[in-house]
């Protein structure tokens, strides 16, 4: 599937109550369109497809979609690559959604090179196709998705990362903003962490953007790295005080 004849490029900032629309790069093609046929027929919009770094890179500019559903192995060099491109320091692409990879490799280097280039999940193609199309939904929502066994593997890198002394000037955060860091570092929902903290799912977007803003971080994926490396994953469960909220 290629994109529209004609379509205006969007943004990547999707409207609510609005499905994700997908790029999905993979240099199979039977594997490549049975993917977009299952996406699509779950109701997440695939807006094109491409086998290559180069035509990958094509494709997410013309269509801006608001996730890309990404193989690492392509003929003209590796999905990490796409990854750099989209969402790398100084980046110039425009796209500004989230990067699922689905790979046949579940190798450490490949998860953790995936993950610290910048994408939001990473599953390996041994998944069930009911798995893969609730990775898409979740990962376009902003929650980091990973497979069985590859969390493990990704949070031990970021407990490794928290031995590493702090950098210095880091920007202080209010109690309800650690409070929020630290649910959504460990993969609530916005939804989810406004039932835990008693207030509105609009609330946590706006402290999850506050700190975003504030550590100029640009993903959950940055934002649970950060809550790691400084501490905040072990925080007490305990609700914070409601003149706090």
């Amino acid at each position: 599937m290629s994109p529209a004849d004609g379509e205006a490029p969007r943004t990547g900032t999707r409207a609510a109550g609005r499905p994700p629309r997908v790029v999905v790069v993979d240099d199979h093609p039977l594997w490549r369109d049975a993917l977009a046929r299952d996406l699509d027929q779950a109701g997440l919009p695939v807006v094109g497809t491409a086998g290559s770094v180069a035509q990958a890179l094509r494709v997410v500019a013309a269509t801006r979609p608001d996730l890309v559903v990404l193989d690492l192995s392509l003929p003209d060099g590796s999905g990490v690559e796409v990854i750099r491109a989209l969402l790398g320091p100084g980046h110039a692409s425009g796209f500004t959604g989230s990067v699922l990879v689905v790979s046949a490799s579940g190798e450490q280097a490949d998860v953790l090179a995936a993950v610290k280039s910048g994408a939001s999940g990473y599953l390996v193609k041994s998944a069930r196709p009911e798995e893969l199309v609730d990775a898409v939904r979740r990962t376009a929502d902003g929650v980091p998705v990973f497979g069985a066994g590859l969390a493990a593997l990704v949070l031990g890198d970021l407990s490794r990362a928290a031995r590493r002394p702090a950098e210095p000037g880091t920007p202080s955060l209010t109690a309800r903003e650690i409070e929020v860091l630290r649910l959504v570092a460990k993969g609530l929902s916005a939804k989810d962490a406004a039932a835990r903290l008693g207030v509105s799912p609009r609330t946590v977007q706006n402290h999850v953007h506050n700190v975003l803003s504030k550590l100029r971080l640009r993903n959950r994926v940055e934002l649970t790295r950060f809550a790691v490396r400084a501490g905040y994953d072990e925080i007490s469960d305990d609700p914070p005080p409601a003149g706090q909220r």
